[in-house]
């Protein structure tokens, strides 16, 4: 029997950044795929993860800065695969990396990413993630332990590999996360990354050279404490995941910990920052 879905359409003005934070915030409330055209965002999430109170907490939907309309239906069991092929292509990086589906041509571009994102947070297309790709394409990672948090699709592990990066852990609390990055690391042939369902409670005992947390602000800020006991001394870790009004919190934790501030990329309202221990 088909799962029944709830289907909302939104009409955001200005998209930009609106469609991004709306995504966002939607992700976090439960909402498990998006699909965002050029004047809407069509998101989906099973009936019985709904109630009538769900858009209560979406706080733009209150921001005056922006203007939006939506409207929800009801509907059989979405073909996922179909409707992220439509929507889903390539993100070239810095002209050095690229992300791309399975379907689509080989880049020229020095390092090739292939994921089929189905469900999970992670293609590039997100400014978070395009950011922790710069990020990484910085950095000297030949030999470097690596710890991807909140690793989605699996995208920054597999980068890190590529970059050099070895051994790396990847690990989500989602289990559909946890089976997609098993199935990108599979297809683009990494062999220095295991993958993990669970939470920061897995890092017990454990050290890292390089820490990538792409997550959000409030389990940023209960996490730090543990990534600072798992980093290396001169280790790297960088964040992202909250908005640019989140900084002087997110550092200001970070200080606590002796973490110094080395370097912030901002994109559309979306920070990523570098912190050395």
């Amino acid at each position: 029997m088909s799962n029944i879905y709830i289907e909302y359409t939104f009409k955001v003005s200005p998209p930009v950044p609106g469609n991004e934070i709306l995504i966002a915030e939607l992700g976090y409330a439960g909402f498990e795929s998006f699909v965002e055209n050029e004047n809407e965002v069509i998101a989906y999430i099973q009936k019985q993860e709904w109630n009538k109170k769900i858009l209560h907490e979406i706080g733009i939907l209150k921001n005056k800065n922006f203007s939006i309309q939506y409207h929800s239906k009801e509907i059989e069991q979405v073909n996922w695969n179909a409707e992220w092929e439509k929507n889903f292509n390539p993100i070239e990086v810095d002209g050095i990396c690229t992300v791309r589906a399975p379907f689509h041509p080989k880049p020229a571009t020095k390092y090739d990413i292939i994921i089929e994102p189905k469900m999970s947070f992670g293609t590039g297309h997100h400014e978070t993630t395009h950011m922790m790709i710069q990020h990484l394409l910085k950095l000297d990672l030949n030999g470097k332990k690596v710890l991807d948090m909140g690793c989605g699709t699996g995208v920054l592990a597999i980068l890190a590999e590529k970059l050099g990066a070895a051994p790396i852990d990847a690990i989500d609390i989602d289990n559909w996360c946890y089976v997609n990055s098993l199935e990108n690391v599979e297809r683009n042939n990494c062999t220095h990354i295991l993958v993990y369902e669970g939470d920061v409670l897995l890092l017990e005992g454990k050290k890292y050279d390089v820490i990538i947390a792409n997550i959000n602000r409030n389990i940023l800020l209960e996490d730090i404490p543990e990534y600072s006991k798992s980093l290396n001394k001169n280790g790297i870790l960088l964040l992202s995941g909250f908005y640019k009004e989140d900084i002087l919190t997110i550092s200001k934790k970070c200080e606590e910990y002796s973490f110094e501030l080395i370097e912030t990329i901002e994109k559309n309202n979306w920070v990523s920052i570098k912190f050395l221990n």
